[in-house]
């Protein structure tokens, strides 16, 4: 539970779920065992109802973690779309290759292994679609990339905008002071961009939605 509902919100939102096949189940629970930082069940739901509204071709996801946002987008892909994913933990690397070897997914999804700022130059072609969830401290430069590599007309999804409600905070626990200015930070530099029309949608931990005008 984060800082962003209360409780009965929360609740009445999580009763509408529909049951997930049990290996989503199992990636969430795995997740929150081991505090694996993954897309909310509210913006995966999202993000598939995106996906297929689109219908991009070519999608980049950076920041894969154990695949369970992959996953959901491969799934919803057309027949010759793919997804190219990247992901610098060797450890979530291996468990993620688990989980898409379960999904039966390996024909559409390609991993690159690395630091996001060190591959993204060498990506030739441009992308329909990016997700952007990955290191707080480098989304500047993440989304200055993504512009360069997202189409015109293209959408960009970004997730934790309101940081689990500490954005919107003037006072913010120690701990987080430094992701929260971040945050803070990179939600300026978006929402002002000249080439995004954009907009804050509050579900999960808060989704940054842009589709490139020029």
């Amino acid at each position: 539970m984060s800082n962003i509902l209360k409780p009965p919100q929360d609740n009445y939102i999580q009763s509408f779920r529909r049951t997930v096949d049990p290996l989503i189940t199992e990636m969430e629970e795995y997740a929150k065992k081991y505090r694996v930082p993954i897309l909310s069940w509210q913006s995966a739901d999202l993000l598939e109802i995106l996906i297929r509204m689109i219908e991009p071709k070519r999608v980049l996801e950076i920041g894969m973690a154990i695949a369970y946002s992959s996953i959901r987008i491969a799934r919803n892909l057309k027949k010759k779309a793919i997804l190219h994913t990247i992901e610098k933990s060797s450890d979530n690397i291996s468990i993620a290759k688990e989980n898409i070897k379960k999904a039966g997914m390996g024909n559409k999804i390609e991993i690159f292994e690395g630091e996001a700022l060190n591959i993204l130059p060498g990506l030739g072609k441009k992308y329909d679609f990016i997700f952007l969830d990955a290191d707080k401290e480098d989304y500047k430069k993440l989304f200055d990339y993504s512009l360069i590599l997202l189409k015109k007309n293209g959408v960009i999804f970004v997730d934790n905008l309101l940081w689990h409600g500490y954005a919107a905070q003037k006072s913010v626990p120690a701990e987080v002071r430094t992701s929260t200015r971040h945050i803070k930070e990179f939600n300026k530099v978006f929402f002002t961009n000249n080439k995004l029309k954009t907009t804050m949608i509050p579900v999960g931990d808060g989704i940054g939605l842009g589709i490139k005008e020029s």
